[in-house]
């Protein structure tokens, strides 16, 4: 039987176990960490009983990729969608609520409402086709190419100066503004118009949902199927030079998975010399600085309905984060940065102790910044939720400089697994017509390096998979692993 091994257990290293164990390989996945599942790990960072998500933990697009989708994940695990995807509050007690109803969210909108329906609703009607062009490797020829093309126009009104025109109301530019910003890049941009684009669309579509018990269920269930079909993972695992790695022999049809950054692959004996330098010059973008909250009480926003929305973007208007986001692209920090925030306790009673509470935040820094965030954060929460500071137990910061002890696949704290733009969209991490293929016989990238991005969607994990398979002539498409 021939042999895979996986280094990495996040979620796109377990897609490619999964998938190659189904296909019959003798499958290994190694970990660094004493934990599975990379960027999906729920541990108790800050006090006995309040559990936290080491990254990830709110997840838009894992079931609408057609990997979980295949893979079943929907029923596998317990999943909460709350009535509100996310929440931008404003100064005096103002906010604007993205509900999973378009039209409530557009009616709230006042002057905005067709502004916003018309920007949104055709992407969010067509899910489908946005998720089948975005979540492979671009360019490609779309399934729906009517849908590629609203999408692309959008990304033209949103990711350019043209933005600064498409809203009359403080509220809806803010509120689209809070999603493209999750691309750590500079606004506006037309990398942060396809990343929030999307996420503005499953927001609507589906909702944006997160397992109850934590990101950890994401791995676990992997784990489960992986192990059911025979594979193995072993924890402690720390592979940082594959010339001293036995994995097999690649001749003999054995596979070699990097669920890991791209410089990995820089070690193996037999790398050229081009594909060498092209891995190098891939280029690593601003980085996260985590800060978790163990709360006595939930978070007291001064707008009831922002309490009730799991994720928060914490930022101000659509200018102050456009400034801020764009002070970490010329590397520094702004005093009152763009906050990622997510209250998952409000819906999910296992996160924390009766009547206690976990917040989960970051916000965006230069690469590799050693700034510890916890009292920038405070200070913009407790702007929007006065009071919030004297709820505060326990917190646990993890500086940018710091994510790559935490998960190696960080390089300098980018937790998008590199610079997200559109250059590195189309070369990542290089220029190829299948960019998980390595040019070293058998050995395959399966991270948010390669296409299609960030992202807990599996995606990257099963289009590494499925290359290996079409490689070696075996059977490789989703229905034939899944069906």
């Amino acid at each position: 039987m021939a042999r895979a091994t996986i280094i990495g257990s996040g979620p796109n290293g377990l897609a490619s176990a999964v998938s190659l164990a189904r296909a019959g390989y003798e499958v290994r996945v190694l970990e660094a960490s004493d934990t599975i599942g990379g960027g999906v790990r729920t541990i108790e960072s800050t006090l006995p009983g309040f559990r936290h998500d080491v990254c990830s933990a709110v997840h838009p697009a894992a079931l609408a990729s057609p990997f979980f989708q295949a893979f079943g994940l929907a029923e596998r695990i317990d999943w909460i969608r709350p009535d509100i995807s996310y929440a931008h509050p404003l100064d005096d007690g103002r906010a604007a609520i993205a509900w999973r109803d378009i039209d409530r969210t557009a009616n709230a909108l006042g002057a905005d409402r067709d502004a916003w329906l018309a920007r949104v609703r055709p992407l969010s009607r067509h899910i489908d086709g946005v998720v089948d062009f975005t979540g492979h490797q671009i360019p490609r020829i779309p399934h729906e190419p009517i849908t590629a093309a609203r999408y692309a126009l959008r990304m033209l009104d949103q990711g350019t100066p043209l933005a600064a025109r498409a809203f009359r109301t403080e509220e809806a530019a803010a509120l689209l503004t809070g999603v493209l910003a999750h691309a750590n890049t500079p606004l506006p941009s037309l990398a942060g118009a396809a990343a929030g684009l999307l996420l503005a669309a499953l927001g609507h579509a589906q909702g944006w949902m997160y397992p109850r018990g934590g990101a950890q269920r994401i791995a676990d269930a992997l784990v489960a199927d992986l192990e059911a079909h025979g594979g193995t993972v072993e924890t402690n695992a720390h592979v940082t030079d594959l010339r001293t790695l036995d994995w097999g022999d690649p001749r003999q049809g054995d596979l070699l998975i990097l669920n890991t950054s791209p410089r990995l692959a820089l070690t193996h004996p037999d790398v050229p010399a081009g594909y060498a330098r092209a891995i190098t010059a891939y280029r690593y973008g601003p980085a996260a600085a985590k800060v978790d909250f163990a709360l006595d009480g939930p978070v007291p926003w001064a707008n009831a309905d922002v309490a009730q929305s799991p994720t928060v973007h914490v930022g101000g208007t659509r200018a102050q984060v456009w400034a801020s986001e764009n002070a970490v692209a010329q590397g520094r920090v702004s005093d009152r940065p763009y906050v990622l925030t997510v209250q998952p306790s409000i819906f999910d009673d296992t996160r924390a102790p009766e009547g206690k509470a976990v917040l989960w935040t970051y916000i965006h820094v230069p690469l590799g910044s050693d700034l510890d965030a916890t009292e920038l954060i405070t200070q913009q929460v407790e702007r929007f939720a006065p009071g919030f500071r004297d709820r505060i137990l326990a917190h646990h910061a993890v500086p940018a400089s710091s994510r790559e002890a935490v998960n190696p696949a960080e390089i300098g704290g980018d937790v998008l697994g590199g610079a997200f733009d559109m250059l590195q969209a189309l070369r990542r991490p290089t220029l190829s017509p299948a960019p998980w293929r390595t040019p070293m016989r058998g050995v395959y990238l399966a991270s948010a390096a390669t296409p299609p991005g960030p992202g807990v969607n599996g995606m990257a994990g099963w289009l590494a998979a499925r290359t290996a398979l079409s490689d070696a002539g075996l059977p490789h498409e989703l229905d034939d692993l899944f069906g």
